[in-house]
């Protein structure tokens, strides 16, 4: 029956990586500038207004703006850094990944925010090149520390473990270390975002064509899909704090673990 009634209407075409594609909003010498672009730039405003706003002028009992600046600070600070790298190692790295996990969280949060709805951070070339910036600190981190050969040798010879399983081990903590870790922090990332805001435009284009498009009970049922589409947008801006958090973390961890000299 409800495939009779749709097979009535001209069709629903589902969204898929073609709703991720935007025309260019301008072209300025054969540079286009697209809708990504542009929320990128509002991100990296936004984190940089804030935070300056909230420090400009510092009082010991802080008003709202610097309070709120401060905790949230603090949160990505002490919950994430230091505790992940420790106090007096981690001081130096704070700024890097408090910055990471903001512009992050303000790339992810514009896909559900009126006007911009769409995650910038599921262009794949984005969280790639936040990934590539995190690779280059942690090894930069465990040559500095440990030295080249050492940093190699204690990355892929872990001590404790019976020689001819170095055969096996060697090749395999190499291709995760170097290959693996970046790789996994960018997929994560664009991946979580690509599919929540691919189910958010199910439920919403669903919705839509069964009010305006759909026949017999169908319009009935259109409340269903707009109704899906709130609750997903709630459970997708709570993923997409999530998965912020988890891409600071792992950068955190990641920082910490090529300080120790053994693994």
């Amino acid at each position: 029956m409800s495939t009779q009634l749709l097979a009535a209407g001209p069709g629903f075409e589902a969204p898929g990586p073609a709703d991720f594609e935007f025309p260019p909003l301008f072209t300025v010498a054969g540079f286009e500038f697209t809708k990504p672009m542009l929320i990128i730039v509002l991100g990296t405003i936004v984190v940089a207004a804030l935070f300056y706003a909230a420090a400009r002028n510092p009082k010991l009992v802080p008003g709202k703006l610097q309070f709120a600046g401060e905790q949230a600070y603090g949160l990505v600070r002490n919950s994430v850094v230091l505790d992940s790298i420790g106090v007096k190692n981690g001081k130096k790295f704070v700024p890097y990944i408090v910055t990471t996990f903001f512009f992050i969280l303000i790339l992810n949060i514009s896909g559900i925010i009126p006007v911009l709805q769409f995650p910038a951070s599921s262009k794949i070339a984005i969280p790639a090149f936040l990934a590539v910036i995190s690779w280059i600190i942690y090894n930069a981190v465990g040559i500095r520390r440990q030295g080249f050969v050492g940093y190699f040798k204690n990355m892929c010879f872990p001590p404790g473990v019976p020689w001819p399983i170095y055969f096996l081990l060697a090749p395999l903590e190499f291709f995760s270390t170097f290959i693996i870790r970046p790789f996994t922090l960018a997929l994560r990332l664009s991946m979580n975002m690509f599919a929540g805001h691919l189910v958010l435009l199910l439920c919403i284009l669903g919705g839509e064509y069964m009010l305006t498009e759909g026949t017999g009970a169908l319009p009935f049922l259109s409340p269903v899909g707009f109704l899906g589409g709130i609750v997903l947008t709630f459970f997708e801006g709570f993923i997409q704090i999530l998965q912020a958090y988890v891409f600071a973390l792992l950068s955190a961890l990641y920082i910490a673990g090529a300080m120790e000299a053994e693994h």
